[in-house]
């Protein structure tokens, strides 16, 4: 259930903000695409399960985007809703009550490597959805998710992988110490606050220090058999996007939006300057963008 404290619950946090207003700024349009968009990466992971579970726990719930899709399949599973972050726990909790399933769901104030409020063999079902990636220790939270499944239990988790955003800051500032170029300049300075931009940051940053391979193996590690894991890499051209919206977009909940790092890191001739080169193309929709995402589905053996 959620965490009791006598410590006053903050009523927002980075987590929450994001899920709430970074990742679309507000724009109606970009807001029902998002929702597609996870509806779909949900009903993806759901798909991989063979036998409807009884009892499911979610890693990093959210908004509750893995619940709600559970119990619209199966109306009679019972759903552990776990975060880090005690303001979307209380999100979530108070979407339960309005959809009338607060009596099938807990929520719990954890993180994915540290379940031990969970008891071993307990679950049927352990999801995720872009969580995984922010998780320090990942090897601890895939060990944690095969033991509180029982034998035979699923685990099905869908994960975003940023390790080419920071390999691309990595080759900017290579070239830019190779010959100075303005416009890299810029676009540099504006990705290195998102990405790591050197070997060493992006080995200690969760986002960026591993690949889906390394998941793969984690898994395996952890006693995981069968394991299936897709990885999609989809291309596509970029949608024509107002430019205040675009530069009020942050790309994950940890990093700034554009439109900080240009007030913060550049001079007012420098914002102006990139702004005339790079908005035309933004708000065409000339850009083409690149999402890359794995699926992993396993058995725990029994």
């Amino acid at each position: 259930m959620l965490a009791e404290s006598s410590v006053a619950v903050p009523e927002t946090d980075v987590w929450c903000d994001w899920l709430g207003h970074g990742r679309h700024a507000g724009d109606a349009g970009l807001r029902a695409r998002i929702a597609a968009d996870t509806a779909d990466f949900a009903a993806r992971i759901l798909d991989a399960v063979q036998a409807p579970p009884s009892a499911m726990l979610d890693l990093g719930c959210g908004e509750g985007l893995m619940a709600w899709a559970a119990l619209a399949r199966w109306p009679y599973v019972r759903v552990l809703c776990t975060d880090i972050s005690q303001p979307l726990l209380a999100v979530a909790q108070a979407a339960a009550a309005e959809r009338n399933v607060a009596g099938q769901c807990g929520f719990l104030l954890c993180g994915a490597d540290h379940l031990a409020e969970v008891a071993s063999g307990s679950q049927d079902l352990v999801t995720s959805r872009s969580v995984l990636a922010y998780v320090a220790d990942k090897p601890a939270a895939f060990r944690e998710a095969c033991r509180v499944l029982r034998p035979g239990g699923t685990l099905s988790i869908a994960e975003p992988l940023f390790r080419e955003e920071a390999l691309a800051a990595c080759a900017m500032r290579a070239a830019l110490e190779r010959a100075p170029n303005a416009l890299l300049d810029w676009l540099h300075r504006w990705k290195a606050v998102q990405f790591p931009d050197d070997e060493v940051a992006m080995a200690c940053n969760p986002l960026t220090n591993h690949t889906e391979r390394d998941m793969l193996q984690f898994a395996r590690e952890a006693g995981f058999s069968p394991i299936h894991l897709e990885l999609h890499i989809d291309v596509q051209p970029a949608p024509p996007r107002d430019w205040a919206v675009f530069t009020a977009i942050a790309p994950h909940p940890l990093a700034p939006p554009l439109a900080q790092i240009l007030a913060e890191r550049f001079s007012t001739e420098e914002r102006e300057a990139f702004e005339a080169v790079l908005r035309p193309d933004i708000e065409a929709g000339t850009f083409s963008s690149t999402g890359r995402m794995f699926y992993l589905h396993a058995r725990k053996p029994g």
